[in-house]
């Protein structure tokens, strides 16, 4: 934690309430912070770990999260990056 970028911030920054447009310019603001944070794989796995469901964790949000979890347990819903050349 002494290596986030949000180790300085108001932990409210990354708890929007609501689904409203506040709600989201507050999440981009959240994943703004993330983004460059040299621990931000590490957060996130630890709150897919700890199974937080709410606010923005490592640059994902609550919704963003379950995806994540859903492509993990399924991973032949995954659509690859590339398609292979035939």
């Amino acid at each position: 934690m002494e290596h986030a970028a949000c180790r300085n911030l108001d932990p409210e920054t990354f708890f929007p309430i609501g689904s409203g447009l506040p709600a989201q310019r507050q999440a981009r603001a959240a994943k703004a912070v993330c983004r460059p944070c040299s621990v931000r794989e590490q957060c996130l796995r630890w709150a897919m770990r700890a199974g937080h469901e709410e606010g923005v964790w490592g640059g994902l949000d609550a919704d963003e999260r379950r995806e994540a979890q859903r492509r993990l347990r399924n991973p032949a819903d995954q659509v690859p990056e590339q398609v292979p050349n035939r």
